[in-house]
């Protein structure tokens, strides 16, 4: 069953935050999807930037009213740190999937370019792209696009390594992040959307056999750990 996560996005912070406020702000909410509290270590790990920087930005975060803290735990995001987060991954994610339809863009480079656009981009240059684009719901990865009202789609979904032989289902969401691991599935002409058939499985992490289409290819564990998928029987 679909259900939504909704956060009001239309009201952000009163002033502009910085582009590194930003960053944390998306970075903690996606290390936190769900919630979940989130380490200084992870952050620091995910933004590339040394615990001590990341420990004091996240004060500086708190100050703002966009953290909370859990001693002991990590810090977690404010409603206000959630609407702001959910305004930056929206304009990234259609940003993404603008660059590759509109642009003609690799899907394996738009990631770095909406990095650096999403702070730049206008609400109403974003809600215009929207338009343009039929208001998608997912960017060229699989991700779900926040709507304008904060609402952002959550499907039950297992990696195509949970899967066993003779399982069948949709190819529907990879990470953004490994532009190596999107060339290879490009190259072998699988994307979000493609059914798919496990076939085979090597004990101890090792390949396993998937049929998409007419063609099977023989998948190693780090990207079946990579690819999410939802099953049909």
């Amino acid at each position: 069953m679909e259900s939504f996560v909704r956060t009001e996005i239309d009201d952000p912070p009163a002033s502009e935050p910085s582009t590194a406020v930003q960053d944390y702000a998306k970075a903690i909410y996606m290390l936190g999807e769900g919630g979940a509290a989130v380490s200084t270590s992870a952050i620091s790990e995910r933004l590339g930037v040394s615990p001590a920087s990341a420990s004091a930005m996240v004060k500086r975060l708190g100050s703002l009213g966009l953290v909370a803290r859990r001693p002991y735990r990590g810090v977690t995001l404010t409603p206000a740190g959630e609407r702001l987060a959910l305004v930056v991954i929206r304009h990234h994610r259609l940003l993404e999937l603008y660059l590759a339809e509109a642009l003609g863009m690799p899907w394996d480079r738009v990631h770095a370019e909406a990095e650096v656009l999403e702070h730049a981009i206008s609400p109403e240059l974003s809600e215009r792209i929207a338009r343009a684009l039929g208001n998608p719901t997912r960017d060229p990865h699989g991700d779900p696009i926040p709507t304008p009202e904060g609402e952002i789609e959550q499907r039950p979904s297992r990696t195509l390594a949970e899967l066993e032989p003779g399982d069948t289902g949709t190819f529907v969401r990879i990470s953004d992040e490994d532009p190596a691991m999107l060339r290879y599935l490009s190259e072998r002409g699988i994307l979000p959307g493609d059914r798919f058939e496990v076939l085979s499985k090597e004990p101890f992490e090792g390949p396993t056999s998937v049929r998409f289409g007419e063609r099977v290819h023989s998948l190693g564990g780090a990207l079946t750990r990579a690819m999410s998928t939802e099953e049909s029987g």
